[in-house]
């Protein structure tokens, strides 16, 4: 999962070598909260228009966790 996410941050930046993902341990409902860094020129680029990016890069996230039976949330920071 977290391999995936990196990938797809790294597809939307000028600075792929910037990009790091810190995965959160399950809270109390099973969540697992994976939390995207990027440099701070792209943060534009990884949130998109109106968060249409950042909103495409979480359903993508949480539709490969429904395959693992994970719950994922995705925190751009």
């Amino acid at each position: 999962m977290e391999e995936l996410l990196i990938g797809l941050a790294k597809g939307l930046v000028n600075e792929p070598d910037s990009v790091s993902v810190t995965v959160d341990a399950p809270d109390e409902e099973g969540v697992i909260v994976y939390h995207l860094h990027v440099a701070e020129n792209d943060i534009g680029r990884v949130i998109g228009k109106q968060g249409h990016i950042a909103k495409a890069i979480r359903v993508v996230m949480r539709a490969a966790g429904n395959r693992n039976n994970e719950k994922v949330q995705v925190e751009i920071d």
